[in-house]
């Protein structure tokens, strides 16, 4: 399986504190079936100001660690990125990295507050040429009330990632509805882990693939974790 979305990276965020944490994650991704993953580490102004540059030197020197540990992970330089205005820019420069160089790129509105205009930045990002993966959408408290929004995102042409946790119910009932209905709806295009450490949000996908299997059958759930991750990269 492939694993589009993680914090495994060490000290870049609010994942993995340290190499042995994130040594600790590549083992038990591997165990459970993953073989490629994506490095996804914030970036939010202001908060977590990290970039291509320093990113794929953090990718290099984890693989340099999975190496001398023998964990057959392969990684990917990517980046979760918060909305910003200058976004579309940021991408086309090449500061802001997107999944493994495409035109595919983690997505990621603010948890608690629908932002303004936020379906005319999609649209900007799309027209210049990029493709947001709305990131966890079954997760935003304001879901509830704007259903419509992540309709419309996705009909413009955003993809949809669920996390891995909300499909098997361990972010409680809301984020198990929604994931339930954006599955049935036929909206969600890939299934990731998110992990942000080896207890903490633990990585795995294989459980949440064998429940979205029960809905929408196992090819479709396969293509979730293995196809259109694949294609992507």
């Amino acid at each position: 399986m492939i694993d589009l979305h993680s914090h495994i990276l060490p000290g870049l965020d609010d994942g993995s504190p340290s190499l042995a944490e994130s040594l600790e994650m590549a083992r038990l991704a591997v165990a459970d079936g993953t073989t490629h993953m994506a490095c996804t580490p914030h970036i939010v102004p202001g908060m977590y100001e990290n970039g291509s540059a320093n990113i794929a030197r953090a990718v290099e020197g984890l693989e340099q660690a999975l190496r001398r540990a023998a964990i057959p992970l392969a990684l990917y330089v990517g980046a979760d990125v918060h909305i910003a205005p200058d976004l579309p820019e940021q991408l086309a420069l090449g500061s802001v990295p997107t999944l493994n160089r495409s035109r595919y790129f983690l997505f990621e509105p603010p948890h608690h507050v629908l932002p303004p205009r936020l379906e005319d930045l999609a649209l900007r990002l799309i027209n210049a040429g990029f493709i947001p993966i709305l990131t966890h959408p079954e997760r935003l408290t304001w879901i509830k009330a704007n259903y419509d929004v992540v309709e419309r995102l996705n009909a413009i042409g955003c993809l949809v990632q669920l996390t891995a946790d909300s499909i098997v119910g361990a972010f409680g009932r809301t984020a198990l509805y929604y994931s339930e209905k954006l599955i049935d709806e036929g909206r969600v295009d890939i299934i990731a882990s998110d992990t942000h450490g080896a207890t903490r949000r633990p990585p795995g996908l294989s459980q949440a693939v064998a429940v979205a299997a029960k809905r929408c059958g196992e090819d479709e759930a396969r293509n979730m974790v293995l196809k259109r991750p694949g294609e992507i990269l």
